[in-house]
């Protein structure tokens, strides 16, 4: 019998693809029922199962595919090789190489979920070399953050998972990321059965679902990594609020977006004074009075973007380092330090093997790199720490 309108009605309980991609996060939830956390669970998996529907992505039954094949392949368990995970290349590797054929095999099952994004992965061999460098973003904040033993993590935006493993290579309890993509997911479920991470986990959500699952739990995170999202927020505050209610009281944020600013002398990152000049509260006050709501169009320290910014799509607010300030603390957090200012390289961002799309040199001014193919100011980030006040 047809539904109304026309469609078939869907068959009761859960159809193979969703059966299947779910059983694989369930390690995961077992960990969160262990935890304070226990109250995310049902909503999780309910979530997961929306997005996790075929309909929503063509590709996605590829996907399952591709995930069977290589849990159909002749490999070593993960229990019983050497995971890496606080070295840049975030991998695992057993004691005897993997056969040329087996090798190959691999290859091709990876090669089946490109483009990868973040990155590297060495696994069993074969070198993942991703589109980011992310590496070099973890090397900036790995000293500067709270120590992370113990605390339990949330990474909105975060891909693939590269930061979530990296955090438990770090001494993280637990790691749960969320990222609206789909092929990121099922790249990190492709890596989680590689690596072998049930502390770690990609679920299919954005932050749009936080205030709903945040409220169900209370704030228990200690600290939550936004990498490159607040840019492609329409309102910034907003999503740094929803993200200060998932953390405890003096939780920490770790945030890295994009600036107007340019490191002084054109240099590839800040030293402490200039980092420590750019968040000063008198800069700060002068940005807050410049920008008064109703006053007319947005002042310098704001880079609002008529179409696209190095060809990327809802790029809305691009602020100065004072002006994000303001906006840290307008959304209830304490104690800001900007950690680093970096201006983004070709070296860091680029088309790859892996990743065979434009990249980075193809969003800059062929004529001057300081610019975007837009004539826009080329990309420079801050990486900034903040703590939860109240």
């Amino acid at each position: 019998m047809a539904a109304s309108g026309g469609q078939p009605r869907r068959p009761e309980g859960l159809g193979s693809v969703e059966r299947v991609l779910l059983q694989r996060f369930e390690p995961f939830l077992d960990v969160l029922r262990a935890s304070a956390l226990a109250d995310w669970v049902n909503p999780l998996r309910q979530l997961t199962l929306e997005r996790l529907q075929p309909a929503r992505h063509g590709d996605l039954g590829d996907w399952v595919e591709t995930l069977e094949r290589l849990s159909a392949l002749c490999l070593p368990d993960p229990c019983d090789s050497s995971r890496v995970l606080d070295q840049p290349c975030v991998g695992v590797a057993a004691e005897q190489p993997l056969s040329p054929a087996v090798s190959a095999q691999l290859r091709q099952v990876l090669e089946q979920l490109h483009p990868w994004r973040k990155g590297p992965f060495c696994l069993h061999g074969i070198a993942i070399d991703a589109e980011w460098r992310s590496d070099w973003k973890w090397a900036r904040l790995a000293d500067a953050i709270a120590p992370l033993p113990g605390r339990r993590v949330l990474d909105v935006g975060c891909g693939n998972g590269y930061y979530g493993f990296r955090a438990l290579g770090a001494g993280a309890d637990w790691v749960l990321g969320i990222d609206p993509t789909l092929r990121f997911v099922m790249q990190f479920l492709a890596l989680e059965q590689l690596i072998g991470a049930e502390r770690l986990a990609v679920f299919p959500l954005a932050d749009d679902d936080l205030p709903g699952l945040c409220a169900a739990a209370g704030s228990q995170f200690d600290t939550l990594f936004s990498m490159g999202v607040l840019y492609h927020r329409r309102d910034p505050i907003q999503h740094l609020a929803r993200l200060r209610d998932c953390l405890r009281p003096g939780g920490e944020l770790v945030l890295e977006t994009l600036v107007v600013d340019r490191p002084s002398d054109e240099s590839i990152v800040c030293e402490p004074p200039e980092c420590e000049r750019l968040l000063d509260k008198d800069a700060e006050k002068q940005a807050l009075e410049r920008r008064q709501p109703g006053c007319g169009p947005a002042p310098a320290e704001t880079l609002i973007p008529a179409g696209r910014y190095a060809r990327m799509r809802n790029v809305h607010a691009i602020p100065s380092v004072a002006v994000l300030g303001d906006w840290i603390r307008a959304a209830g957090y304490r104690d800001l330090q900007l950690v680093g200012l970096s201006r983004t390289s070709i070296e860091e961002q680029r088309a790859t093997p892996w990743m065979r799309f434009q990249s980075l040199a193809d969003f800059l001014d062929p004529n001057d790199p300081s610019l975007t193919i837009e004539g826009h100011p080329a990309p420079v980030r801050a990486l900034l720490l903040a703590q939860r006040a109240g």
